[in-house]
């Protein structure tokens, strides 16, 4: 089976597709054939080496964690799909390796019709990781949220599920990304010195809670709300520093604590959430660009710029 990998910390010329060993369905799980699968903007992190310190890792090491395509294997106890059934998801933590031709998943939930499959395979990463954080700050209906980073991969479906809610949202990006972000229901506004002053004037009223997918902001973040726990971030390891929750999608209970391997109930969550959002018109799944798997070392090129709108996807 052909895969993405990357066997040393690098650039991106380091990532290459190699053959590698099947994976199979364990109990709980089912194998898709792989359409269409997300880049990982973690992984790409790790493949520079900056978390080296700070994430198990073996080498060669399979990237990717949410992919879409169609059950060729359900493992026992599994019920309510078949062989031949699309689906979209994401592959247990410990395992990963969805930029591939053949994936296990973990937490599934059927691709909505309207998806085509690049769609669908960036889905499922930015669907867990919205419910997840909106869960945390207990967003509500006449809330006030601000997204730092609205435009990209997560932040362009956090922006949707917040709004689903019923909160008024915010976004942070580049002045060359507010008309994409009025079209998503998004305030825009653009990042850097003066944040607090042009928030306010979005928002007279204050904001109740703060998202942060982009990192390198939170003394304003946290200004903004005049709380840390009032904001989540996924993209700035200073945030312990800060008092703030960095948040991440290894499952875990309701104290924070990990859970086994194969309990995954956020993931299931979020992409309950996410097909319910689709089927009804409330939820696009924005794709920056499609690359073929061998084109990968190009994909990360492109994710390492930061101007990427929406999700970057490998295809089979």
């Amino acid at each position: 089976m052909r895969a993405v990998v990357f066997t040393e910390f690098g650039p991106a010329g380091v990532m290459h597709v190699a053959d590698v060993p099947e994976p199979h369905a364990g109990p709980g799980q089912v194998r898709i054939a792989v359409r269409a699968s997300g880049l990982s903007a973690g992984e790409v992190l790790l493949r520079s080496g900056m978390l080296r310190d700070a994430v198990p890792h073996t080498f060669p090491y399979r990237t990717g964690f949410d992919a879409a395509g169609v059950i060729d294997e359900v493992g026992d106890g599994v019920t309510g799909v078949a062989a031949g059934d699309e689906v979209f998801g994401t592959a247990p933590m410990t395992m990963r390796g969805t930029n591939a031709e053949y994936a296990v998943l973990s937490a599934w939930a059927r691709k909505p019709a309207a998806w085509s499959w690049a769609e669908a395979g960036g889905a499922a990463g930015g669907a867990e990781t919205a419910a997840r954080v909106l869960d945390r700050l207990a967003v509500g209906a006449r809330q006030t949220v601000l997204v730092n980073g609205a435009a990209g991969a997560t932040g362009s479906i956090v922006v949707q599920f917040a709004a689903a809610r019923g909160a008024v949202v915010l976004g942070t990006a580049s002045e060359g990304n507010h008309d994409f972000l009025r079209a998503l229901g998004v305030l825009p506004t653009t990042y850097g010195a003066g944040l607090a002053d042009r928030v306010r004037a979005l928002a007279p009223g204050g904001v109740d809670a703060v998202v942060d997918c982009a990192g390198g902001a939170l003394p304003d973040l946290i200004a903004i709300t005049g709380d840390p726990a009032r904001v989540v971030t996924i993209a700035d390891f200073a945030a312990a520093a800060h008092g703030v929750h960095m948040s991440h999608g290894a499952p875990a209970d309701e104290t924070g604590r990990a859970m086994g391997a194969g309990a995954d109930p956020l993931a299931l969550h979020g992409l309950g959430i996410a097909v319910d959002l689709a089927e009804s018109g409330r939820l696009r799944i924005p794709v920056a660009a499609v690359f073929p798997m061998a084109e990968a070392a190009a994909a990360h090129e492109l994710s390492e710029t930061r101007h990427a709108r929406g999700r970057i996807v490998l295809t089979t």
